[in-house]
C-alpha cells in the first residue's frame, strides 16, 4: 500500500464540477439555489477548487506555533485576587488577563506566581501614569512577559470619553512607549465593534484604522508592537478567516511604517449571540467560537462562562469555561497542528475576500480623515448601527436562529428569579465627547418580553 491511492483518479476541473452540479439541479438556477450572500457582502459558493486561485497561497504572518488557555480575573480584593490567580494556574490556565478599575499592590496580587510559566495581560478602566510605571518596574524585576493593554482610543469608542482628556492620555501613552519602546504597551480592542453588531469587514477595517492612529502618532518608533483583542461569533469558517485576515492586513500596514509585521491576538467568544434562556446552549456556542479562534491562529484564548450574562463571577462557571478550552487542547488535539486551516480553498478564499473588502473600507476611512475623525463625526457608530439592524432583522424574522430563544422555545424555562446581574443594555444619561459604541445582544428584546410574562 505504499503507492499513493489518488494517482489512480483523474483530476476533476472546477468547470466539470459546476457542469455536474447544474445537471443535477435539473433547470434550477445555480446562483439562486446554491450561492448565498453573507452580511459582509461575500457570495459563498457551494464548492471551492484550486482552479479558482491564480496565485499560490501565502503564509499567514505571525501565526503562532501554539496557543495558550487564558483565564479572566477581576481585581477587587487583592488577597482574594491572588488566591484566584494561583488556583486557576494550578487548574490549567496558562495566561491571566486582569481587569482593574483602581491601583493595586502588585506584590500582593502576584505573590507566589511563577512568571516563567504564565503570560500576564491587562484591561484598564482607568489610566494612571505613575502606577503603570510602578507596575512595569515590578514586572521587569520579575522578568515577566506582560501585555499592558493600553487602548486610549478603544476607551473613547466604548465609553464616549477619554480616560482624562486627549492631550493627557496621549502624553501618558507617549511616555510609556518612550521608556519601553520594545514592550507590549498598546492594545487594540475590537470586541466592542463585534458585540455592537459590526460585520466582519467593518471589524477588520476598524481594527486597522484604530491601529493606524497609534502607528501614525508613534511614527519614528521602529520597535512599536500592537496586540489585538477580537470577539468570535458563530459563523465558524468566517471567524477562522477573520483572524487570518487580521494578521495579513496588519502585516501590510506595519510594513508601511517599517515596524514589526507580526501581531499578538487575544480572542474571546462574542456576547452578541448569547442568551439567558436555555443558557446551557451558550456552552455549545462558546466551544465552536473558541475552535474558530484556535484554527484562525489566536495566540491566547479566554472563554466566556455560560452564565456570565446573569450570574456574578463564580467558581463553577469559570471552571466550566476553562475546562472547555482544556478539553479542546488536551483531548481534542487542537494543539497538535500549528496551522490546520492553511491550504483550505474555502478558508483561503474567505481570508482573501475579507481582507480585500476590509482594505477598501480602511482606505475610505483614511480618506475621510481617519478613525478618530469619523468616530467624532458619528460615522463609525452609524455604520455599526446599520449593520446591527440588518442582523437584528434576520433574528427577528427567524432567519438567524438562536435555539431556545427564537426557535424551539421551552415555555417552562423561567429566569426571573435567577438574575444576579442585569443582562440588558443600561443607558445612563451623561455627557460624552462622542457617542459611545453600545454593545447589544440579539436576544435582548425577546428576553425582556418573556421575563414580563413569567408567572
Amino acid at each position: 500500500m505504499s503507492k499513493p491511492l489518488f494517482t489512480a483518479f483523474e483530476p476533476v476541473s472546477s468547470k466539470a464540477w459546476k457542469q455536474k452540479i447544474q445537471f443535477d439541479l435539473k433547470g434550477a438556477d445555480y446562483n439562486e439555489t446554491l450561492v448565498w450572500q453573507s452580511l459582509e457582502g461575500i457570495n459563498v459558493k457551494p464548492y471551492y477548487h484550486r482552479d479558482d486561485f491564480s496565485q499560490p497561497f501565502t503564509t499567514i504572518p505571525g501565526h503562532p506555533a501554539q496557543w495558550n488557555v487564558g483565564q479572566h480575573i477581576y481585581i477587587g480584593d487583592e488577597s482574594i485576587t491572588n488566591k484566584l490567580a494561583i488556583d486557576v494556574l494550578k487548574r490549567g490556565a496558562e495566561a491571566l488577563i486582569f481587569t482593574s478599575e483602581k491601583v493595586f499592590d502588585p506584590a500582593v496580587v502576584f505573590a507566589g506566581i511563577d512568571f516563567g510559566n504564565v503570560t500576564i495581560y491587562f484591561q484598564w478602566r482607568f489610566l494612571d501614569a505613575s502606577f503603570i510605571k510602578t507596575l512595569r518596574s515590578f514586572f521587569t524585576s520579575e522578568k515577566a512577559r506582560v501585555f499592558y493593554g493600553i487602548d486610549i482610543i478603544g476607551n473613547l469608542a466604548a465609553t464616549g470619553n477619554w480616560y482624562h482628556d486627549l492631550k493627557t492620555d496621549h502624553q501618558i501613552l507617549d511616555a510609556l512607549i518612550s521608556e519601553a519602546p520594545s514592550e507590549q504597551i498598546i492594545s487594540v480592542d475590537t470586541t466592542h465593534y463585534q458585540n455592537a453588531g459590526a460585520n466582519m469587514v467593518q471589524q477588520l477595517a476598524y481594527a486597522m484604522a484604530h491601529a493606524n492612529e497609534y502607528l501614525n502618532h508613534s511614527d519614528g518608533n521602529k520597535h512599536i508592537q500592537i496586540s489585538f483583542q477580537v470577539a468570535c461569533g458563530s459563523n465558524y469558517f468566517f471567524e477562522i478567516a477573520k483572524i487570518r485576515a487580521l494578521r495579513k492586513l496588519y502585516a501590510a500596514l506595519a510594513k508601511a511604517y517599517d515596524v514589526p509585521e507580526t501581531c499578538h491576538i487575544v480572542a474571546i467568544p462574542s456576547k452578541r449571540n448569547k442568551t439567558i434562556y436555555d443558557y446551557n446552549i451558550n456552552m455549545l456556542r462558546t466551544t465552536t467560537e473558541c475552535m474558530s479562534a484556535i484554527l484562525g491562529g489566536a495566540d491566547m484564548i479566554y472563554n466566556l462562562p455560560y452564565d456570565a450574562l446573569y450570574h456574578k463571577s463564580n467558581e463553577f462557571g469559570e471552571r466550566i469555561s476553562r475546562n472547555q478550552l482544556l478539553i479542546l487542547k488536551a483531548e481534542s488535539y487542537f494543539d497538535m497542528v500549528s496551522n490546520p486551516a492553511d491550504g483550505s480553498y474555502y478558508i483561503e478564499a474567505l481570508t482573501s475576500e475579507l481582507a480585500e473588502k476590509a482594505l477598501s473600507l480602511f482606505k475610505n476611512i483614511e480618506e475621510g480623515g481617519g478613525f478618530l475623525a469619523q468616530l467624532k463625526e458619528g460615522t463609525i457608530q452609524r455604520k455599526i448601527k446599520e449593520s446591527a439592524q440588518k442582523e437584528q432583522a434576520l433574528f427577528d424574522d427567524e432567519k438567524l436562529i438562536l435555539l431556545g430563544t427564537n426557535r424551539h422555545i421551552n415555555p417552562k424555562d423561567h429566569m426571573k428569579n435567577d438574575l444576579e446581574l442585569y443582562p440588558f443594555v443600561k443607558m445612563k444619561a451623561r455627557k460624552t465627547l462622542v457617542a459611545p459604541i453600545v454593545e447589544r445582544r440579539l436576544a435582548e428584546q425577546i428576553e425582556q418580553k418573556r421575563l414580563e410574562t413569567e408567572s
